[in-house]
């Protein structure tokens, strides 16, 4: 397994200045903006993305 990816942009300023924060895991500080954000993984859904089958079927 290889390490957690890391941010390539500040979400609110899209800035790339980051550096990994001392409050704690997945946290960030972006030096552009001045703000501070946790990124984290909630799950997996239930039952995933599913595309409709019928979903772009042109009718004749």
């Amino acid at each position: 397994m290889s390490e957690r990816a890391a941010p390539f942009y500040c979400p609110y300023c899209a800035d790339e200045d980051l550096r990994p924060s001392t409050e704690g895991h997945g946290a960030w500080e972006c030096a552009s903006c001045n703000r501070a954000f946790r990124l984290s993984f909630l799950g997996l859904l239930a039952k995933g993305l599913r595309r409709d089958p019928h979903e772009g079927a042109t009718a004749i």
